[in-house]
């Protein structure tokens, strides 16, 4: 997304480089980070509005998707209102809201459910399993392993920013001969495991 300077390999989206093809690799790829960084002088209707013309989409069409996402993530009484006013379980849906709104192929969630109650927490999950179902590729980082346990099918876990493991999670919770996630990732870090 061009938030971090590559320092060494190379990343591709769909056959697009991200450094000599940045506006079509850019174009495939909805970030919801884990910080808001959302226009205070915006609306949260504008947020939606303006995040998809940059992606150029002619203004009518930009409405239209606003007003599907306001409702899809029961933010319509509140597209008035500035995004000081949400509540951080608002803001968190607002943030995915944004990184949907010109319908990426890749879908980027960091910290996806955090300050979400749990309610809102598990009709989330639904959705993440409906659109990658549908074809999104979905890349989630989180520290809630029950979470990742529950919705991811391959897992990479970083330890100390070097990529430790990275396999389909059957396999990689078979291989380590742990039930549980947290287990795995625990014996990784070179942590105690429970017994």
């Amino acid at each position: 997304m061009g938030l971090a300077t590559i320092q060494g390999g190379s990343i591709s989206v769909f056959g697009h480089d991200v450094i000599s093809d940045f506006r079509n690799s850019r174009r495939l790829v909805g970030l919801s980070p884990q910080d808001f960084n959302f226009d205070r002088f915006l609306s949260v209707e504008e947020i939606l509005t303006f995040q998809a013309g940059y992606y150029g989409m002619p203004l009518r069409l930009a409405k239209q998707r606003a007003r599907e996402l306001l409702e899809r993530f029961e933010l319509t009484d509140k597209r008035r209102a500035s995004y000081l006013q949400l509540s951080g379980g608002m803001k968190r849906r607002l943030a995915l809201a944004r990184a949907l709104v010109h319908e990426p192929r890749v879908l980027i969630l960091d910290e996806p459910t955090a300050a979400m109650d749990v309610e809102y927490r598990l009709e989330l999950w639904d959705f993440l399993r409906d659109i990658n179902r549908s074809g999104m590729t979905i890349l989630m980082t989180s520290h809630y392993l029950e979470e990742v346990e529950m919705l991811c099918t391959r897992i990479g876990i970083v330890n100390h920013g070097k990529l430790v493991a990275l396999e389909d999670k059957q396999a990689l919770m078979a291989s380590h001969g742990k039930e549980s996630l947290q287990d795995v990732f625990l014996e990784l870090v070179g942590r105690r495991t429970r017994d």
